[in-house]
């Protein structure tokens, strides 16, 4: 069932709805077969985007291609592409088999290839056994599979997903990002993803582009986002962060990289230093999530910093962490990430 995606070019795309600035000349390429999540919070703009490649909105200006096929006045039903609703838009009246074959009943599919291409569908998602069961006798996560073999069985090169897992349970949304992503290797369409979850993105993505007010602020790796972060918003917005004022510059400051020992113990020029005393402590399980006020000689002037640390390694710090304690905290030079005021 494996067919090469097609690749994406957007370009100079411009939407307006009123006064409201929904997409501000956004410009990406996405190369056959890539896995792109378009990340951002509520309003960012990102399923405006989606709508726009799905065929659902037109832009007020710009391009969009798959392939080298110009896809702008191209109606839904002609772009070939899957697509998969964060309702999952399933048919009730339909029976999961039903479902799944709708679209290759409406693309006139010989009975034959349909039954063929179902059956490979529902395996695909681990339904095989579920093809005559109604949709009301599904779990939220078994309709969830449903709509995905049904976006998948005409085997389209491009998948387009709309918060697809957003009604899911953590539990089942953490195995389904793994299912997915693990789908899309063995098809190798060319998929794309509306998100707010910013863990669901890095963990499903080649590529991730973050959109806030309409702009495109970084396309890239989970690795290149969180390392790299262009502005102060990526870095705000991917993973945890505490901004401080150092050396003339914006330090992005990630919790779970800093070491945390009794005042002095941290030697050395390979470290970036605060003094603070702990102010609270919070267990989580398999670490500590602890905040350390900053004095104004540390350079944080009262900032309030976050520090994660596994239950083992703060067990050896000797106490270290006993709230109102002074303590030292340090941040190794190669874990520091400055960020270029002029792009704030």
């Amino acid at each position: 069932m494996s067919k090469q995606g097609l690749s994406v070019t957007v370009t100079g795309i411009n939407k307006k709805f009123g006064s409201h600035v929904a997409l501000d000349n956004v410009n990406i390429f996405i190369k056959p077969g890539e896995f792109i999540s378009l990340l951002g919070p509520s309003g960012s703009g990102k399923t405006t985007l989606l709508m726009i490649l799905a065929g659902f909105a037109r832009p007020d200006s710009g391009s969009v291609k798959f392939g080298e096929t110009e896809m702008i006045r191209m109606p839904p039903h002609k772009r070939n592409i899957g697509m998969m609703f964060q309702n999952y838009a399933l048919f009730p009246h339909m029976t999961v088999g039903e479902n799944v074959a709708y679209p290759l009943k409406l693309r006139r599919t010989p009975k034959a290839e349909i039954v063929q291409r179902v059956t490979t569908a529902l395996d695909l998602v681990k339904l095989a056994q579920y093809g005559d069961r109604r949709v009301d006798q599904l779990s939220g996560g078994q309709r969830q599979r449903v709509a995905l073999a049904r976006a998948v069985v005409f085997q389209p090169q491009v998948l387009l997903m709309d918060e697809p897992l957003s009604a899911l349970d953590k539990n089942l949304r953490e195995q389904m990002q793994i299912e997915i992503r693990q789908l899309h290797e063995k098809l190798g369409m060319t998929t794309i993803t509306v998100t707010h979850d910013q863990r669901e993105a890095l963990t499903m993505s080649d590529r991730v582009a973050v959109i806030d007010h309409g702009k495109l602020m970084q396309f890239g790796t989970p690795v290149e986002l969180y390392e790299r972060p262009a502005n102060r918003f990526v870095a705000g917005f991917i993973g945890e962060s505490t901004f401080i004022e150092h050396e003339g510059r914006i330090l992005v400051v990630r919790p779970e990289r800093l070491q945390v020992e009794k005042p002095g113990q941290l030697n050395g020029g390979d470290w970036i230093k605060f003094a603070g005393r702990v102010q609270s402590v919070i267990f989580q399980g398999d670490s500590l999530l602890s905040t350390v006020l900053l004095s104004d000689k540390a350079g944080g002037q009262g900032v309030a910093l976050q520090l994660r640390q596994t239950v083992s390694r703060t067990a050896a710090c000797n106490g270290s962490l006993n709230i109102d304690t002074e303590v030292e905290i340090g941040l190794h030079r190669g874990d520091a990430i400055f960020l270029d005021e002029s792009k704030q």
